[in-house]
């Protein structure tokens, strides 16, 4: 995926086309939340209002397609893909394909009446699959940021045949599959028409905007009182000021891995502090900081490039309680095993997305010379 993406001319047009297409679309939210908040959405721009709307449209739309069964054919047909070419069973598969377009607790609603008769390992890749993918509303949503769409596209993809692979090595399979692709059938929703449908899409986004926008004023106010208090204990030895803001420290810790992702040295304090973010915290704070340090010029075009792929997922910790709660409400006889091997699949979730950062670092030449720079 990332030869065509990044190295084939013709895969990357589409890629192209594709983010142009979903940036015009995305851009038509504009015209329903200017209408009910007027100018704070063109001319002040308040987050609030302009890309959390963004949330509310796409799960709009996203229901629709649902009800005419074209989402659930999408996801089959990309499923029955990764299990013939990577050779995964047919659950691991099927949510893996969701995961590109669903969140890590909406994809394994397709494979719900399986959980309970899934394989350890099974259940490890579908937490995998969640933990290294994001959701196409909050891609969305990071897209209207101003984050590269082709990176966010084609990361997203990537990232779900990176989390079975490395879901396998973290947890070998060792028992045999109870599912296969045939067992395995996808329902159409029970909506009354599309109407019906795309206000059941609406209301499903409501809690999530709202639990995005109560997540970030909590955990902002948390980074700045652990920063403040901790450069407070600095200066109490001696240290400068803003020396020990927690921002500097996830930065520190960091560096090593944002280097070995091949990011310049210089700049690794920068992205480590992304990726401290990303995993502390959660992906939305780190793609937030991520657009301010791009509109500021604070990072160069590889730094850019590999930091948007690094962060693609939810592998943090706040997520672990997430993942938890979803798939534990859908197999209550599971949730030992669960709870048992979540925290390797957060890892594994975590490394995924860095292998595909890696791999776009390593095509960043081409990268550069396909938009002349």
């Amino acid at each position: 995926m990332g030869l065509i993406v990044l190295k084939w001319s013709v895969g990357e047009a589409i890629f192209k086309c594709l983010a142009a297409k979903v940036a015009t679309f995305l851009a038509f939210t504009d015209e329903g939340s200017s209408f009910v908040f007027g100018l704070l959405v063109y001319e002040y721009e308040i987050f609030a209002f302009k890309v959390l709307s963004v949330t509310l449209f796409f799960s709009f739309c996203i229901q629709i397609l649902y009800y005419f069964g074209v989402m659930q054919w999408i996801v089959i047909k990309m499923g029955w893909f990764l299990q013939i070419t990577i050779g995964t069973t047919a659950c691991e598969s099927v949510n893996a394909a969701a995961n590109i377009f669903l969140g890590q607790t909406e994809a394994p609603f397709l494979i719900k009446p399986y959980l309970p008769k899934m394989t350890k390992s099974e259940i490890h890749a579908v937490m995998t699959g969640g933990f290294a993918t994001i959701a196409g509303s909050v891609l969305a949503a990071y897209i209207s940021f101003g984050v590269d769409a082709v990176s966010l596209l084609s990361a997203s993809v990537m990232n779900a045949p990176a989390a079975l692979a490395y879901s396998k090595l973290f947890y070998p399979e060792v028992e045999k599959s109870k599912t296969t692709t045939k067992d395995i059938k996808i329902e159409k929703g029970e909506e009354a028409n599309w109407l019906h449908a795309a206000m059941t899409g609406v209301t499903n986004a409501i809690p999530m905007v709202a639990n995005i926008a109560a997540n970030l004023i909590c955990f902002y106010a948390f980074i700045a009182l652990c920063s403040h208090f901790l450069n407070w204990l600095c200066m109490l030895v001696g240290t400068e000021e803003e020396v020990c803001y927690i921002e500097n420290i996830f930065g520190w810790v960091f560096m090593p891995l944002a280097w070995a992702l091949g990011v310049p040295w210089e700049e690794c304090h920068k992205v480590g502090e992304l990726i401290g973010m990303k995993t502390v915290v959660n992906e939305f704070v780190a793609y937030d900081a991520l657009a301010k340090m791009i509109q500021a010029g604070e990072l160069s075009t590889r730094a850019e490039l590999i930091a948007t792929y690094a962060l693609c997922g939810f592998s943090n910790v706040s997520a672990i309680g997430i993942m938890l709660g979803g798939l534990g409400t859908m197999a209550p006889e599971r949730k030992h095993d669960m709870a048992t091997i979540v925290v390797r699949a957060v890892i594994a979730g975590s490394c995924a997305s860095f292998l595909t950062s890696c791999v776009a670092g390593k095509l960043f030449g081409h990268f550069l010379s396909s938009r002349g720079l």
